[in-house]
């Protein structure tokens, strides 16, 4: 049975590179019929928060993917103990009394310049029992062979053969002074316990499955089928990080600024991953369809974003061509909730109308608070007089524009088609082009020149209202 998980540690909001982890993920499940479990790996208690848990499952949600079975590995600490142990009755582990200052180890003294400490390693059993019964604290390091060069190797489903020789790879911290399981082994546990087949993740991992592998291997099980993923970075090639890029690399900055889950999910499988046919606007099941290891580039995908705008032009892309593709009615659920935290009662009938006139004119949610902000409020905000005026006219023409429309949208029918009409005739008789009368009028009653068609805005709005920014209209220009 194909069994995937998603592995984030509570120490922060969700990163958009997590997510992409998430999703593919799920995907690779979802083509191949497995199971997708979500495991929080929060065995680093100094730098958990609360809020960075509610961050990950705010955002998980937010993408409406959903997972199969979940575990929180601060519960499994006696699943990573008897681990441990069992390594350690094997011979594969041994305990090191260095004082606690240096079980960093191998970090405190260098990248490379550290692999063991031999009195530690070659300490005898009796005397490593009788320090340990005597309450002495140490550190349970991993037994890497030393005896002869071996190589440990595996094949990643993106980046091929990796191998790496044991002379390379320090006696690695299993359990650390106080009890607790280092990164390594509860990860390795937990994958073993819960029959993991296959590990998707970043590829700043790919030097880690070197000891997972060992950590496997002595533990007696099978170690899983790897997949590594290109890493997100900026557009200066620098790594996507919380501390220095902030909001820019948060799921919630996405949902927030009006995203479509679905949008956004389309744009961050094409960050490091493309179909066979090179389409680029995907549903969520062409997306599974389509998902292969086969179609992961190994270079590095690059975010575009600047200071000034946080938003990749092509993820703002995708999120409209996915706002036009929804029907009208989900599009309308998804616009109220932005329309109602900006304070604006409207109901879901008004808000059904206002949706098919803006689906083609926002490329984010929240965009409808500016695109059609005219219908929420009672009075417009304030406008440029000049604004009246049509092309090639002036303000006598814009004046009589408004007030033989004002008469006639008096008695006119307020559907479509007979405001087109009426209007129409109205600028006949006036000897005016129809565009001379429209402008106006769209003006008068929208408060700008850039708005939805007229007619549908008209109908909407309803009769008072129209006539009632008219007629404001009319006193500006008198």
């Amino acid at each position: 049975m194909l069994r995937v998980r998603f592995a984030p540690s509570p120490t922060g909001f969700l990163h958009i590179g997590s997510a992409r982890t998430f999703i593919f993920n799920w995907l690779y499940a979802r083509h191949n019929g497995g199971t997708m479990i979500l495991r929080i790996d929060d065995t680093d208690i100094e730098r958990n928060t609360q809020s960075s848990l509610d961050s990950i499952f705010d955002g998980l949600r937010w993408l409406d993917l959903g997972w199969d079975e979940q575990y929180h590995q601060s519960e499994r600490l006696a699943v990573h103990r008897e681990t441990a142990q069992a390594i350690f009755r094997q011979g594969s582990a041994y305990r090191d009394f260095t004082p606690a200052e240096a079980e960093a180890g191998e970090a405190a003294r260098g990248e490379g310049s550290w692999l063991f400490n031999p009195d530690m390693r070659e300490l005898s059993a009796a005397e490593s029992d009788r320090r340990a019964a005597a309450g002495e604290p140490f550190v349970l390091r991993f037994r890497v062979p030393r005896d002869r060069i071996a190589n440990v190797c595996f094949r990643d489903a993106v980046y091929g053969e990796q191998v790496k020789s044991t002379a390379d790879i320090e006696d690695f911290a299993l359990l650390r002074s106080n009890g607790m399981p280092t990164y390594h082994l509860a990860s390795c546990a937990d994958d073993a316990d819960l029959r993991i087949s296959h590990i998707v993740r970043g590829q700043d991992h790919l030097t880690n499955t070197f000891k997972h592998v060992l950590i496997f291997e002595a533990a007696g099980a099978t170690p899983p089928q790897f997949a590594h993923l290109p890493l997100l970075i900026a557009p200066d090639g620098a790594k996507l990080s919380k501390r220095r890029h902030g909001p820019v690399v948060s799921v919630t900055t996405y949902r927030d600024n009006g995203f479509l889950p679905q949008a956004f999910v389309n744009f961050l499988c094409l960050l490091g991953w493309s179909p066979k046919d090179d389409r680029e606007v995907m549903g969520l099941q062409e997306l599974t369809a389509a998902f292969s290891f086969e179609g992961i580039n190994r270079s590095n995908a690059v975010i575009n974003f600047t200071e000034a705008d946080p938003i990749d032009p092509k993820a703002l892309w995708l999120n409209a061509e996915h706002i036009r593709a929804l029907p009208v009615e989900e599009l309308t659920d998804r616009l109220l909730p932005f329309v109602h935290a900006a304070g604006f009662d409207v109901d879901r009938a008004k808000m059904l109308q206002i949706t098919p006139l803006v689906q083609e004119r926002i490329k984010l949610l929240r965009d409808v608070l500016t695109v059609a902000d005219f219908f929420f409020v009672d009075r417009l905000p304030p406008y440029e007089s000049a604004e009246l005026i049509p092309q090639k006219g002036d303000a006598a023409m814009a004046l009589a524009a408004l007030l033989r429309g004002r008469e006639a949208l008096s008695t006119a029918g307020f559907t479509h088609d007979a405001l087109e009409q009426t209007l129409r005739a109205a600028a006949g008789a006036l000897g005016i082009k129809t565009g001379q009368m429209f402008q106006p009028i769209r003006v008068a009653v929208c408060g700008r020149k850039n708005a939805p068609p007229l007619f549908a805005t008209l109908e909407v709005l309803g009769r008072d209202t129209s006539l009632t920014r008219i007629g404001q209209a009319i006193e500006k220009l008198q």
